[in-house]
């Protein structure tokens, strides 16, 4: 058992792993999109990944490596935000794969 926004994590997190060199992407996690666009990051990590309330970030054990893979890896990597279950080619195979693998569970 797991939430969407960790299966969004773990899904930027291994695509940052399995692929070393600069990356484009594209999410229709404002979750996940947000957090580079916007730079949530640089006050989880100067707070030590507490939230302006004091409580702990959120998911931070993927947060983590992730911020690291795609912060301190020496490439580039663009986050893009694209509306879900729309236009997105991309977007919806990804959708239709994740409905099919969870099925199987």
């Amino acid at each position: 058992m797991t939430t969407n926004q960790r299966m969004e994590l773990l899904a930027v997190l291994q695509a940052l792993v399995s692929h070393q060199g600069d990356l484009n992407i594209r999410s229709d996690s404002t979750y996940v999109v947000n957090c580079f666009r916007q730079g949530w990051w640089k006050k989880w990590e100067a707070n030590g990944f507490r939230t302006s309330k004091g409580d702990p970030v959120a998911n931070t054990d993927l947060w983590r490596p992730l911020l690291d893979q795609a912060l301190h890896t020496g490439r580039q990597v663009i986050f893009e935000w694209v509306k879900g279950h729309s236009t997105d080619p991309h977007n919806n195979r990804v959708d239709v794969l994740a409905q099919e693998a969870a099925r199987q569970f």
